[in-house]
């Protein structure tokens, strides 16, 4: 399958989420809020951000060792470190290199926004598609630590290994397309531009007024 568009494929993912309309609807930045925005917008739900980001292989920095996310949230991705076999000292400085960029995203994200709460709440969970997994787990730890009450996880595309992997840390999975060998995401889509900070900025503002 392929998708058109972002958009696109969070409108389809929106159909088969018809059940979770009362929920809130969290993107991954960048490329997941523009499919979580489309969602949102077919829900009726309010709509927000979960920052992560991937703590990328030294060498080979598309290769995601780990990933971080806000509420001081650590992951490694076991098969990668397996591989690599990074030190604890190089892991935990490409760690904080990424969690000092997190941080200045935060800070302009989270402006005169407050988060969505979502304690005891159904969350909708959003990214364009997975390699890896891991800043999908970043991402649930983070929403577990806050108290989500149910995680759905909505992605367009995503390979069959790391769907069983997140399937044990969220409660559902919706997946439009599931590859037995993916070599990257952008292969699945028409359209794979980037998504820049002032897109989805954009985004937030225009959802600003959805009730929580």
């Amino acid at each position: 399958m392929v998708l058109d568009d972002r958009a696109a494929a969070g409108r389809e993912l929106a159909e088969r989420l018809r059940g979770h309309a009362g929920g809130v609807v969290l993107g991954l930045p960048r490329g997941g809020v523009v499919v979580a925005a489309a969602i949102a917008e077919r829900l009726g739900a309010p709509l927000d951000v979960v920052l992560v980001r991937k703590v990328g292989a030294p060498d080979s920095p598309e290769l995601a060792l780990g990933a971080v996310g806000e509420d001081g949230v650590v992951v490694g991705n076991p098969a990668v470190l397996r591989h690599f076999r990074p030190s604890a000292r190089i892991f935990a400085h490409a760690a904080a290199e990424e969690r000092a960029a997190l941080e200045q995203r935060a800070e302009r994200y989270r402006a005169a926004r407050r988060i969505q709460p979502v304690a005891g709440r159904t969350v909708i969970l959003v990214d364009d598609g997975i390699a890896t997994g891991a800043t999908v787990r970043a991402a649930t730890a983070v929403l577990r630590a806050r108290g989500a009450g149910t995680i759905v996880l909505a992605v367009p595309v995503a390979p069959p290994q790391a769907l069983a992997t997140l399937s044990l840390l969220v409660d559902e999975i919706v997946c439009l397309t599931v590859p037995r060998r993916l070599r990257s995401v952008s292969q699945c889509y028409a359209d794979f531009s980037e998504v820049g900070d002032d897109e989805v900025l954009a985004l937030l503002r225009r959802f600003a007024g959805v009730p929580a």
